[in-house]
């Protein structure tokens, strides 16, 4: 058994920790009390340490370090391990969900979890094809999970020997395979690392079949650590001394990763989170770390924040930040998955973020043999076909400030703007509104002659392009505007007469406090916390012309949920009652709305909230009617 002890601090978590670990399972009363308030003392003098030294001291490179990623835009990310040779099943069943999760999910004991091991032999792993393949599809950043949840070390650990070399018939070092390649092929590279959560051992959070641990079904979050469980402490901090800050050293020296992503950090205490961070600071200043290594109410400790898991729509926020979608519902392998999306969402999506400013991070869950599955294969390619055309009008743009348009999206950079028409104009005629800067050409990004298209300013700020009566993608056609000058935008969005328009709670001006967001997946791009009358939501837009639109609102109504709203644009007012709970998505038709041309604002106020929230509310939609 290879183990290595590691308990250096800079905030003497070591010697706190093992001096009051003796005494946290046999104190009770005032006591429990003081431990309670010393644990929460140690996660406060954590903090203001970091905020205060180390932590001030590297974000001094932190725009340095952060260059390529923001150039970068697109990356892939791998969930593959053990859990990918069982392809979501677990003798004889069915195991839906997270197929990484495999584990927790069926409970498998730490030594059935290695006759896995000894079955596991990928023999059609290609650390070339996997990085070939990322480079074809125009990612630039490639994140593999060198130890998922289950503890299983994807490398040649000298930590411990629940790891690939060790442990498989395969005995070959998959990371350093990998690292290789993406350094033949100019691809960033790096590392997921659970840091948090890990199923094998038996004093880290996560495994509650074996060990009786914090995690698994329970979900005890960072929140709850020290008020209700504080004889956890003590054993978090030995994993985190034992096993993560160790196998994290040691795949910054043996591999040099440019990023390490991390995941889960309320399963561990923030000041465990923050010696990690700190441990990584000190060995390798330049590596960038995504936002779920440590992060509290007081902050995000990492270089970029990441927003949810699979989201199917984005949300405006400031600053760096990485979307994480994956081609199905799981990011391991599973056969039963073919939830796959087609790759026309992945293309928008990617120019969505792009004009939004952030980054899209594509999971593929590989087979258990290391082979991909055709599937993914073939959205990969798509995406990159549509890349070698429109490259342009993704990378090295910067986030739109441009209002948002009814068809699509926009991109831009310096004195160029890219249209990404989703919806392409049904007449020809592409309106869009907020741009003032003087347009000096227009063309198709796919027109190689760059054929000018006719362009005629119908206001100061509104704009009509005479497009083609066919759509040149079907996924996402880019209209290229070459300017006089750089981007100045004013005004609210255009509405458009032809196609639906979305007015996304994601996308609304929110007055009043204490709103909160969905996670973005599909039905949960919804504003929440909606508690008070003094909350409501708007958005601006205007019309070219006197129009009408049908007005649906979209929403969820969850147990407790319940009351009145008011939807009000101009003339028109309608109050509604939430209708009751039930499964899924509630679409309400509010009427027919009449607007004059010019600008109106359309808002949505509780009149009554009779239950705990009135609504979760997802969009409103405004389709034209002719």
């Amino acid at each position: 058994m290879k183990l290595r002890m590691n308990c250096k601090s800079a905030f003497l978590f070591c010697s706190l920790s093992l001096i009051a670990g003796a005494g946290y399972a046999q104190v009770a009363g005032d006591e429990d009390k003081e431990m309670f308030n010393q644990a929460k003392l140690r996660d406060e003098s954590a903090i203001n340490t970091a905020k205060n030294g180390w932590w001030a001291d590297s974000m001094k490179n932190h725009e340095e370090r952060m260059q390529w990623w923001r150039e970068a835009k697109f990356g892939m990310f791998v969930h593959w391990g053990l859990y990918s040779k069982p392809e979501g099943e677990w003798k004889g069943k069915v195991v839906n969900g997270y197929a990484e999760h495999l584990m927790r999910k069926e409970k498998i004991s730490r030594a059935a979890y290695l006759e896995l091991a000894h079955e596991f032999n990928p023999l059609k792993f290609n650390a070339e094809e996997w990085m070939l393949n990322a480079k074809k599809a125009g990612m630039h950043y490639f994140i593999v999970t060198a130890k998922h949840h289950d503890g299983f070390a994807l490398f040649d650990s000298g930590v411990s020997d629940f790891d690939i070399i060790d442990q498989t018939p395969f005995k070959r070092d998959v990371m350093a395979e990998l690292a290789t390649a993406a350094k033949k092929h100019g691809m960033k590279f790096g590392f997921y690392y659970s840091h948090a959560f890990d199923w094998e051992h038996p004093d880290a959070p996560g495994n509650d079949w074996e060990y009786k641990n914090p995690g698994g079904d329970q979900l005890i979050g960072g929140a709850n650590w020290f008020d209700n469980h504080p004889e956890w402490l003590p054993k978090a901090v030995k994993y985190v001394d034992q096993k993560a800050i160790p196998q994290i050293k040691e795949l910054i020296s043996k591999y040099h990763p440019d990023i390490l992503w991390f995941d889960t950090p309320h399963k561990l205490p923030l000041s465990e989170n923050l010696r990690i961070l700190q441990a990584i600071r000190e060995t390798d200043p330049n590596i960038v770390v995504n936002g779920r290594l440590a992060r509290s109410a007081s902050g995000n400790f990492g270089d970029y924040q990441n927003t949810g898991d699979r989201p199917a729509e984005l949300r405006t926020v400031d600053g760096d930040w990485e979307a994480i979608p994956t081609t199905n519902e799981s990011y391991g392998y599973s056969k039963h998955d073919n939830s796959h999306k087609p790759a026309k969402f992945f293309i928008r999506l990617l120019a969505n973020a792009a004009s939004r400013g952030g980054n899209i991070l594509l999971n593929i869950g590989p087979k258990g043999d290391g082979s991909f599955d055709q599937k993914d294969s073939r959205i990969l390619d798509s995406i990159g076909t549509w890349l070698q055309q429109n490259a342009a009008a993704v990378f090295g743009t910067q986030r739109s400030t441009l209002p948002i348009p009814g068809w699509g999206v926009a991109t831009q950079k310096d004195q160029t703007v890219y249209l990404h028409v989703f919806d392409w104009p049904k007449d020809g005629k592409l309106l869009f509104g907020g741009l003032k800067t003087e347009i000096r050409s227009a063309y198709l990004l796919a027109d190689d002659a760059k054929k000018k298209l006719n362009v005629k300013r119908l206001s100061s700020s509104d704009v009509r392009i005479d497009v083609p009566e066919l759509s040149p993608d079907g996924s996402d056609a880019v209209v290229v505007l070459e300017l006089n000058a750089p981007v100045k935008a004013e005004g609210p969005r255009l509405l458009s007469s032809q196609n639906t328009n979305k007015l996304l709670s994601f996308d609304a001006l929110l007055h009043g406090k204490a709103f909160g967001f969905g996670d973005g997946k599909t039905d949960r791009y919804f504003v929440d916390g909606w508690k008070a009358a003094t909350q409501f939501l708007s958005w601006d837009f205007k019309t070219l012309s006197a129009s009408k639109y049908k007005v649906l609102v979209k929403y969820l109504s969850p147990a407790g949920a319940g009351g009145t709203y008011l939807i009000e644009a101009g003339d028109f007012k309608k109050t509604l009652p939430v209708l009751p709970l039930k499964a899924g998505v509630q679409t309400q038709e509010a009427g027919i709305i009449s607007l004059k041309k010019g600008e109106t604002q359309l808002k949505i106020s509780p009149v009554q909230i009779s239950g705990t929230e009135l609504m979760k509310l997802l969009e409103i939609q405004l389709i034209p009617v002719h």
